[in-house]
């Protein structure tokens, strides 16, 4: 990470001709387990990773917002007085759309002076692990700092919500951004997405001998496009049928009364939801009373519940998560919005390698593109480096 935050200071400084007047770093996240439901006002137990987006940021003199990364070529420049949504198109969207959003959270823009911001990251783009709330939190932090605005992270967090939905145009809940200003090492965020009250809950994989295994399919997803927001709509449509508020009103017990009302998708779609909102509540439990050790039925039964419920899976992912099964994990599941991306597998340490080695070989069977599997751990959430 060291060696990111130096390439991240030179680059901003060749960049722009000066030195940057600071570093801040958010982290890519992982959800253990709670898929969907975050939109639905449930439950989600998401943490935060050791693989980080690194800003580095200088203040201006003038109105002027510039935007360089080192996976993109070209500088993106807006003045503040042109700062809407409309005005915001590409990867750039993420951090303006967050100057945008502090706006609409009280930052008076027509009073703040305007930056540079040069952009690096390890986090995977398009593998379900949010590289966009890694950088929409750390730009937040970062210009919560410089502006003096006095924003709490909770608050910040709900920032890189609105930039998301409204300046990117992508509809997701608040789980990624929670996930990401929230986290703790070693541990999750529990987070009711209704209240947005959150609790760090010990997952204890180090004592327990046990990794989290990312299996990246490649096969890349993006969240502004169709299949997320038909399964949104679809679950407000079965709100709605339903007569409660959200999704998160309806128990297990009553999903045999929903079968009676709803359409065959809509009722399988809304199963979805609210089990996985029980195997949250559980997974929660299971990890108090028994360990990390025991929550590997509650992953096997997400993964199923989105590969045939909410059909949110890919041939892929349904591969890498059987073939961890079958070779040491004690629980694998799809994470992230689906259509692609990444699966995890809670796995002892010592069978890593035989899990990697035997995930290769799956996908070179299948004819599927060598997938990168790497190993990741919960870790502390956005901060000033």
């Amino acid at each position: 990470m060291t060696d990111i935050r130096d390439d991240v200071r030179a680059g901003f400084a060749e960049t722009f001709g000066y030195e940057a007047s600071g570093i801040w770093s958010a982290p890519g996240r992982v959800n253990l387990i709670g898929e969907h439901t975050d939109y639905n006002e449930g439950f989600v137990l998401p943490f935060a990773i050791d693989r980080r987006t690194i800003i580095a940021l200088g203040l201006r003199e003038d109105r002027l917002m510039r935007i360089a990364s080192e996976f993109a070529d070209e500088l993106v420049e807006l003045d503040l007085s042109e700062l809407t949504p409309e005005n915001l198109t590409g990867w750039s969207a993420y951090p303006l759309g967050v100057a945008w959003a502090l706006g609409e959270h009280g930052a008076d823009l027509a009073a703040v002076p305007g930056f540079d911001i040069f952009v690096d990251s390890d986090v995977p783009v398009g593998a379900g692990l949010s590289s966009s709330a890694a950088i929409e939190s750390a730009v937040a932090l970062a210009l919560n700092d410089v502006w003096a605005l006095g924003l709490d992270r909770r608050t910040l967090a709900r920032v890189g919500q609105l930039a998301e939905n409204r300046a990117v145009g992508a509809p997701t809940g608040i789980m990624d951004q929670s996930a990401s200003m929230l986290g703790e090492t070693d541990s999750a965020v529990f987070l009711d997405c209704r209240s947005l009250d959150s609790e760090i809950i010990d997952l204890g994989f180090a004592a327990a001998g046990l990794e989290i295994v990312i299996i990246d399919t490649g096969v890349n997803h993006s969240h502004a496009t169709g299949g997320y927001g038909e399964r949104r709509a679809s679950c407000e449509l079965g709100a709605k049928l339903l007569g409660v508020t959200a999704l998160r009103d309806v128990a297990v017990a009553d999903l045999d009364q929903a079968r009676t009302i709803l359409d065959d998708v809509t009722f399988r779609r809304v199963r979805h939801i609210v089990t996985e909102n029980q195997r949250v509540l559980d997974t929660v439990r299971v990890l108090r009373e028994q360990g990390a050790g025991a929550i590997g039925d509650l992953l096997d039964a997400s993964h199923q519940s989105m590969r045939d419920d909410f059909e949110i899976s890919v041939p892929e992912l349904d591969l890498a998560v059987e073939t961890a099964r079958m070779n040491g994990a004690i629980g694998a599941r799809m994470t992230g919005g689906g259509f692609g991306g990444a699966a995890i597998a809670l796995v002892p340490v010592d069978a890593i390698s035989r899990l990697q080695v035997a995930i290769d070989g799956a996908f070179a069977e299948h004819g599927y593109g060598q997938p990168d599997t790497f190993v990741v751990s919960a870790a502390k959430g956005a901060g000033r480096d």
